[in-house]
């Protein structure tokens, strides 16, 4: 509840400083606001869970730990944004506050308790990542990421719109309980199949937030046009905002589990199958990155097919795990891509990376170690992360899909073991990159975050 309140206050107070003659104020303030929102939102732990806005807002140590995740994550890629001011035609004021905005439309998505909060705060959200998708105006594959994803978004939000509908023509309420209630006493035939329909159709308009198969195409192009540090944005926030959502709105529905679970299923498989054979072909980093978050997305898929009793610890835990590390990379990428340039324009492929090891030791191993645990190889959070998940997978006796997931996370570490060899073992261009102090704080503090987590997964354990 508070951190609604403050980011919605502070986002407005960020576009008024927009005014200010001095832009280096901006980047302060919005450091300060995120820190602020973020000590806010542990107020309420431990008060059990409390209603707001006319009981269409739950939090509880479920919102409070996902709110936790993305306040976090904010907070990282705000301070590796570095005020903007390599782009001359930036406006730091505005594309901070849509940050700021879109941050409330996340945490509305993760502690909606009716169906209305959801859609609220999907919009909120969506409608601020299309604009910072397109935000670099002279930059055509810019223009036309924002396009591909604005027209695929309403698309998607017309399923989501369309199944709400029907949710409430057969239970006649937009609330989690109402729903809840219907599922475990269904009654009549035709009652029935609309809600089936309505849950099918509204889960089709969430997979699309989080970058599922057959709804993923949106993904490669969108993640490669806009900015990266939108991108870095997009591919953390929104994502766990909306297995989150999915979690929440699924967990209400387990009474219905022999018909949706096996859907989630294949998309689950099929995610991971196109995400992992999309990325090896890749000869941009930053668009293998696209592909890796959406084999991310299939493993999440997992523990929302088993939604065992544990589901809940994995999922918090491996968004945790795969926002700590991505940060990572997409911060190494930002720094490596400005400094070698194609025809002035940054350069995002593979062959940026050579060498790199030998004059940016600490960046080359920020990197190493971030892609070390989206591949999920052991003393890293990411390896716990997928322990977890194919845990909760084998507690419901789904062991094959667990099979399918372990060979699809060896061919990861195909794509993300060429980015180690190209910074140790490959000759480049071995210019010294300037880091700013506060920008190596992050990638410093994000890697230890990775290994802390991998020696020690049980940190959290008993909180939520």
């Amino acid at each position: 509840m508070y951190p609604i309140i403050l980011l919605s206050v502070f986002g407005v107070i960020t576009l008024f400083l927009g005014f200010s003659k001095s832009k280096n104020v901006l980047l302060p303030s919005t450091l300060l606001f995120l820190a602020l929102a973020l000590v806010s939102n542990f107020v309420e732990w431990g008060q059990g869970p409390l209603l707001y806005f006319n009981d269409m807002l739950r939090v509880d140590k479920l919102t409070l730990a996902f709110n936790g995740i993305v306040l976090l994550s904010a907070f990282m890629i705000v301070a590796i944004s570095g005020g903007f001011q390599d782009n001359a035609d930036a406006e730091p004021a505005e594309y901070y506050g849509l940050m700021l905005f879109s941050l409330v439309g996340a945490i509305m998505m993760i502690g909606f308790d009716h169906l209305i909060m959801l859609f609220i705060g999907v919009e909120i959200l969506s409608v601020a990542m299309y604009v910072l998708t397109g935000s670099n105006k002279r930059n055509l594959r810019s223009n036309e990421a924002a396009l591909k994803y604005l027209l695929m978004g309403a698309f998607a939000t017309g399923f989501m719109l369309f199944g709400i509908t029907l949710l409430y023509g057969a239970t006649g309420s937009f609330k989690l309980m109402a729903i809840q209630g219907f599922a475990s006493n269904m009654p009549i035939a035709s009652q029935s199949y609309i809600f089936y329909a309505g849950l099918l159709l509204l889960l089709i308009g969430m997979l699309f937030k989080v970058s599922a198969a057959p709804f993923h195409f949106w993904t490669p192009d969108v993640y490669e046009g806009a900015p990266t540090i939108f991108t870095t944005f997009m591919s953390t926030i929104v994502k766990t905002a909306g297995f989150a959502a999915l979690f929440r709105l699924l967990n209400h529905t387990f009474a219905i589990y022999g018909f949706w679970w096996i859907v989630i299923a294949v998309i689950a498989m099929l995610t991971m199958l196109v995400g992992n054979i999309g990325a090896t072909s890749q000869g941009s980093f930053k668009r293998m990155l696209a592909y890796s978050g959406i084999s991310h997305a299939g493993y999440l898929l997992i523990a929302l097919t088993a939604l065992t009793k544990p589901t809940q610890n994995a999922i918090i835990f491996y968004s945790l795990a795969y926002s700590l590390s991505t940060i990572a990379a997409f911060g190494v990428l930002m720094l490596v891509s400005k400094e070698k340039t194609i025809e002035g324009q940054p350069n995002e492929r593979y062959e940026a990376f050579n060498g790199l090891a030998k004059q940016n030791p600490l960046l080359a191993f920020v990197l190493a170690v971030s892609m070390l645990s989206l591949a999920g190889i052991p003393l890293t959070a990411g390896f716990w992360g997928k322990f977890f998940i194919f845990t909760s997978a084998a507690e419901r006796g789904i062991m094959w899909i667990a099979v399918f997931a372990v060979l699809m996370s060896t061919v990861g570490i195909y794509y993300y073991f060429r980015v180690i060899i190209s910074s140790y073992f490959k000759e480049g261009d071995t210019v010294k990159i300037r880091v700013a102090p506060f920008y190596q704080i992050i990638l410093v503090l994000a890697t230890f975050l990775t290994i802390l987590f991998g020696l020690a997964p049980g940190i959290f354990e008993g909180l939520i």
